[in-house]
């Protein structure tokens, strides 16, 4: 615990257990310094951390017991680490003379560490409590440099039984990965005289906190900046030059220079409008691993997108042609843009009327239901950080828990989360939590009695061979009631709109239900051009 508070640790998301019982006993003494948020499950212990993390920009601690509590929290660091997000987590062990006995011991199970090891960054034990001190601040160091992603650290309880003399433990620094001068100068050159630059952001530089810089190159360039999922907010919506990955079609075969920043690049890469002959592709990652995995680049640079980008921003005056404002030629892409989405129908106006009624800053956790799949593409965002989804893991019923973790790190902004019936019910006992930690989250209902999408997949492309996709539900309404929680339930667009503006005016959680029938299928216009 000394540890965590020495790294700027003041929350911790955990569920108790024999393993951890003398952690949990240190936690009580760091009460002062340290916030439990306990939960019902241990999935929503490592959603909360990261929905805390990106949030915040913090690193999200999340504390579980060996084996099935492990495993139970796997589905959210496999989420934070397909998002890159700093979150710890601290598991338990058997007793340390009885790993790999396979004696059959409470929680155990075969090879913890390589289990955990697929979905972090990197993993350790901390066998005798000497070690504890090394291993924590290395987990700290691994947190906060090259690419960040999840970590987990393991204590056998016989070690956090043990006591030893050790040294106060300092804070981690790590310096950020400032690029290579050089390849700055010649991505300078490059988009500096570039006739129509375009600029593809990701959640890579909300994790560096790079949205002013980006702004300021894009604007010195006049270049449309196409923001992934997890990159919304990088840029304001209302800004002209932001853009969402349906524009881009439109957009990238006109451009000359390429700038790709802190993402992946993977469906301009996979889709039929993608890169062509001609185009110089410059990309900026923190992970050398990243550059040019999905489509050569002229240009790779390893930094850290906001040193990357301040040293591009600073250099380019240099080199860039002058050049007239494309405010119109962009705002009438954008038009275009909008009346497409707003064609696939009731999930815009559901989604729309979420967007009207909330604040610039409130923050949204969107879910693999259908209004949620349209909000990956469409929901306008006007501040960094206020959009999360689960990226590429696409963990279905993530959103929920992942919301009360984005609300304990903003507790003075409002928090949506957005729901099918499907997912909710995945993490529906955390309503329990929302009530006994007084987190005001505005929890979001669509209600089809099924798996949607699998149904409507099994009606288009098997022959309407429906078998497990129907769902039988509760009454949302009154099972919120049930745990403390204010339930409304609301008809059509307009009706949501009225219990949104209602909710908003709660100081308590509330739960609105919104029955819905069958939606369109969104993925021909948000696939636009994907090559199987």
């Amino acid at each position: 615990m000394q540890g965590l508070v020495a790294q700027g640790v003041d929350v911790v998301f955990g569920l108790p257990g024999v393993q951890l019982d003398w952690l949990f006993d240190a936690l009580y003494q760091a009460r002062d310094a340290i916030t439990v948020y306990h939960t019902r499950h241990e999935q929503a212990v490592s959603y909360m951390a990261d929905g805390y993390a990106r949030t915040t920009g913090r690193v999200g601690v999340c504390l579980v017991v060996p084996g099935p509590g492990l495993l139970n929290a796997m589905a959210g660091l496999a989420t934070a680490y397909a998002c890159s997000s700093p979150v710890l987590c601290v598991t338990g062990q058997i007793p340390s003379h009885q790993i790999g006995a396979g004696r059959g011991l409470l929680h155990e199970i075969k090879e913890q560490l390589q289990a955990v090891r697929s979905v972090t960054k990197w993993v350790a034990r901390a066998a005798t409590p000497e070690e504890v001190p090394r291993v924590v601040r290395e987990a700290f160091r691994q947190l906060q440099s090259g690419h960040v992603r999840p970590v987990a650290v393991e204590i056998p309880p016989d070690v956090l039984q043990a006591s030893a003399d050790i040294a106060p433990l300092d804070r981690v620094e790590v310096e950020r990965e400032a690029g290579d001068p050089e390849l700055i100068e010649r991505a300078a050159q490059v988009v500096g005289a570039a006739a129509r630059p375009i600029v593809f952001a990701g959640g890579g530089v909300l994790r560096a906190g790079a949205w002013e810089p980006l702004q300021r190159v894009a604007e010195a360039l006049q270049a449309p900046v196409i923001m992934s999922s997890n990159g919304k907010g990088a840029l304001s919506d209302r800004h002209y030059l932001a853009h969402n990955m349906l524009a881009a079609p439109d957009l990238l075969p006109g451009s000359d220079a390429v700038l790709i920043v802190g993402t992946r690049f993977l469906q301009p890469a996979g889709s039929t409008w993608g890169p062509q002959a001609g185009q110089t592709l410059i990309q900026i990652d923190i992970d050398p691993d990243e550059l040019g995995r999905n489509r050569p680049v002229a240009i790779g640079i390893v930094a850290d997108a906001r040193r990357g980008l301040d040293a591009l921003a600073a250099r380019l005056p240099r080199y860039n042609r002058r050049r007239p404002s494309r405010r119109d030629e962009l705002v009438a892409a954008k038009q275009r843009t909008q009346e497409r989405l707003l064609s696939l129908q009731p999930q815009a106006a559901y989604a729309m009327a979420i967007r009207e009624e909330l604040p610039d800053d409130a923050i949204v956790v969107s879910e693999s239901t259908q209004v949620g799949y349209w909000a990956h593409m469409g929901f306008p965002v006007y501040a960094p950080r206020t959009y999360l989804t689960s990226g590429y893991q696409g963990t279905l019923g993530y959103g929920f828990a992942t919301a009360l973790g984005a609300q304990v790190g903003a507790p003075d902004r409002r928090v949506v989360s957005i729901n099918g019936d499907g997912g909710f019910m995945y993490n529906v006992q955390e309503l329990s939590t929302l009530v006994r930690h007084r987190l005001n989250v505005i929890t979001i209902v669509f209600n089809d009695n099924a798996y949607g999408n699998v149904r409507r997949i099994q009606k288009e492309s098997f022959g309407g061979r429906l078998i497990a996709s129907d769902l039988h539900n509760p009454d949302f309404v009154k099972l919120a009631e049930a745990f403390g929680v204010e339930g409304m339930r609301a008809q059509g667009p307009d009706g949501l709109r009225l219990a949104l503006r209602a909710a908003l005016r709660e100081d308590r959680p509330v739960l609105i239900e919104v029955p819905v029938g069958e939606m369109p299928n969104p993925w021909p216009l948000l696939r636009e051009g994907a090559r199987a």
